[in-house]
C-alpha cells in the first residue's frame, strides 16, 4: 500500500464511527445505517485519490451516505411510514454540503454515544463487544472472531443478531445509573480495541495506529465523564504506557522488535510520565481491579532504564493479584513469563502446563513456550514451537519472527 492510500484509509476509518453515529442519531436503523456508510466508504475509496479529499470529509460522507440510507429505506416494505420519519428527521440542508471549514455534526461526540449505544443493557455483553467492536472499531467479522476466540459464523450471527435488538433504541447519551451498568462492556470494547491496534491479528503491518489512537481518545472522552472511576483512569494509563513503546516496536522494515531487544531511547517519554501519574491516581480509586493492575505492570516495564533492570519480583507480585482478581488465560500466560524470569525457564514450563486446555490451539500458548524452551537450552524442542505458533498468527510480522527464531536454532 502507498503512504497516500495509507492515509486515506485512516481517515475514512476515523470518520467512519461518526459518521454512522451522525446517521443512527439523524434516522435510526441502525442495521441500514451501516450498510450506508460502507457504501460511502466505498464511493470516498473510489473518487478521493483521483478528485482529492474535500474540504469537509464528514460531511461528504454523511451526505452521501444519508441519500444512500435513503434510498434503502425506499425499499423497505413499510416505505411510506419511514420516508415519512425520514422526512420529518432530516434537516433542509441534509443533502447540501456545508462551507468549508465547517461541519454539521453536534458539539457532542457521536462516536461515544455510539459506543454507549452499542453496550445498550439489552445486549447480552458478548454482543455489546461485537457490535462495538464492528461499529466504532471498523473490525471485520474475522478480526473480531480472532480476538475473541470464537468461530466467525458465530460472530457473524451474533453481530446481526445485536443490530436487529437496537433497532429503534433512541439515539442519546445515557443516563448516570444506565452508563453506570454499560461501563464495564464499554472498558472491554476500548481495551480490545486497542489491542487490536497494538497488535494487529492479521495482515502484513504489525500495528494499526488509527484503532490504538482511536481507542486512546475514547477512553479520555469516557474519563472525562468518569474522572473519578479507577477503571476508567487505569485503562487510559495502561494504554498510553503501551502505546509509547510503539516507535521501538519496529525495525526500519516492519519487523518485529520484541521488549527486551527495544531501543527504549525511542520510547515517548511524554506518554510514559502521563501514563505513570495516571496509574498512581487509579490505585487510589478503589476498588483496584485489573485495568489498574496491568497498567501498573506496564508502568513497572517503562520505568526500567534497561531490561536487565526490569522489576520482575513485583511484577510477579502484581501479576498474582490480577489472576486472583480476573483468572483470564492471557493475564495468566503473562503470569508465566513473570514466574519464568524470577524463578527459571523450568518453573515457567510447570506453569505453562497448566493452560494448555484453556489456550489450547492458541500460537501465544506456543510463542511462550518456545521462549522458555530456548531459555531452558532444549533447541529442538524451541525450535518446533516456535514454528508451531508461526503458523497460528494471522499476523506476517509476528509469523517471520517465530521463523527467524526457529531457523536461528536449526543452525
Amino acid at each position: 500500500m502507498t503512504e497516500p492510500d495509507a492515509t486515506l484509509e485512516g481517515l475514512l476509518r476515523l470518520h467512519a464511527p461518526q459518521v454512522l453515529g451522525a446517521l443512527v442519531r439523524r434516522y435510526g436503523h441502525f442495521d441500514l445505517a451501516e450498510d450506508a456508510v460502507q457504501e460511502a466508504l466505498l464511493a470516498a475509496a473510489g473518487q478521493w485519490p483521483k478528485r482529492g479529499v474535500p474540504t469537509n470529509p464528514r460531511g461528504w460522507l454523511i451526505r452521501v451516505a444519508s441519500r444512500r440510507l435513503t434510498d434503502l429505506l425506499r425499499s423497505e416494505e413499510a416505505r411510506r411510514r419511514r420516508e415519512q420519519t425520514a422526512a420529518a428527521r432530516t434537516p433542509r440542508d441534509a443533502f447540501t454540503t456545508p462551507p468549508p471549514g465547517e461541519s454539521r455534526a453536534p458539539s457532542e461526540d457521536d462516536t461515544l454515544t455510539l459506543l454507549f449505544l452499542c453496550c445498550h443493557p439489552e445486549l447480552s455483553p458478548a454482543a455489546q463487544i461485537a457490535l462495538t467492536l464492528r461499529a466504532v472499531g471498523g473490525l471485520t467479522t474475522a478480526e473480531i472472531a480472532r480476538a475473541l476466540l470464537v468461530p466467525e459464523a458465530t460472530m457473524a450471527q451474533r453481530i446481526s443478531r445485536a443490530k436487529q435488538k437496537v433497532r429503534g433504541v433512541h439515539f442519546r447519551q445515557p443516563g448516570p445509573d444506565d452508563r453506570d451498568q454499560r461501563l464495564a462492556a464499554v472498558l472491554q470494547v476500548l481495551y480490545l480495541i486497542f489491542n487490536e491496534g497494538y497488535t494487529a491479528t492479521s495482515g502484513s503491518a504489525l500495528r494499526r495506529a488509527d484503532l490504538a489512537r482511536e481507542a486512546i481518545r475514547l477512553t479520555r472522552s469516557v474519563r472525562r465523564l468518569l474522572p473519578r472511576d479507577g477503571a476508567v483512569t487505569g485503562l487510559l494509563a495502561l494504554m498510553l504506557l503501551t502505546d509509547a513503546r510503539g516507535p521501538a516496536r519496529t525495525g526500519p522494515h516492519g519487523e518485529l522488535i520484541p521488549l527486551h531487544e527495544q531501543d527504549r531511547s525511542r520510547w515517548d517519554r511524554t506518554a510514559v510520565a502521563e501514563g505513570v501519574r495516571l496509574v498512581e491516581e487509579a490505585l487510589s480509586q478503589p476498588p483496584v481491579g485489573p485495568y489498574q493492575l496491568q497498567a501498573a505492570i506496564a508502568a513497572l516495564h517503562d520505568e526500567a532504564p534497561r531490561a536487565d533492570d526490569t522489576d520482575w519480583p513485583q511484577i510477579l507480585a502484581l501479576y498474582d493479584l490480577l489472576v486472583r482478581c480476573a483468572p483470564e488465560p492471557m493475564a495468566e500466560l503473562g503470569r508465566v513469563v513473570a514466574v519464568a524470569m524470577v524463578r527459571g525457564p523450568e518453573a515457567g514450563l510447570v506453569e505453562l502446563g497448566r493452560l494448555e486446555d484453556a489456550l489450547k490451539g492458541h500460537y501465544r500458548l506456543d510463542a511462550v513456550r518456545a521462549h522458555l524452551l530456548e531459555t531452558a537450552g532444549d533447541s529442538a524442542g524451541a525450535r518446533a514451537a516456535y514454528q508451531a505458533a508461526a503458523l497460528g498468527t494471522g499476523s506476517l510480522p509476528e509469523a517471520r519472527y517465530l521463523r527467524m527464531r526457529a531457523a536461528r536454532l536449526a543452525r
